[in-house]
C-alpha cells in the first residue's frame, strides 16, 4: 500500500501570504480618460526602458489598464513617449 503524504511537507504554497490588492489610482482620483500628452503621468506607469509596466505591479484596475496602455502607445506614436530609452541588447 502506498503512504499517505504527510502535512508537514506541501512546499512553499502554504508558505505565501495573500497581499492585499493596490487601489487603482485612477479610480481612486475619479479619472476616466487618461491623457495621452500627461507624460510625466504615463512615464509613472513605465519602466526604465519603456515598457508599460503590468496591472499586478501598478494596481490599476483591467478598464483603466487597458486605456492606459491605448495612451501610452498613441504617446509613443507621436514621440512624446520614446519606445526604448537605452539600447541594449
Amino acid at each position: 500500500m502506498a503512504k499517505a503524504k504527510s502535512s508537514k511537507g506541501k512546499g512553499k504554497k502554504d508558505k505565501k501570504q495573500l497581499k492585499s490588492k493596490k487601489p487603482c489610482k485612477f479610480c481612486k482620483e475619479r479619472i476616466d480618460y487618461v491623457d495621452y500628452k500627461d507624460e510625466r503621468r504615463l512615464r509613472r506607469f513605465m519602466t526604465d526602458r519603456g515598457k508599460i509596466t503590468p496591472r499586478r505591479i501598478t494596481g490599476t484596475c483591467a478598464r483603466h489598464q487597458r486605456v492606459l496602455a491605448a495612451a501610452v502607445k498613441r504617446a509613443r506614436t507621436i514621440a512624446l513617449v520614446p519606445f526604448v530609452k537605452e539600447y541594449y541588447r
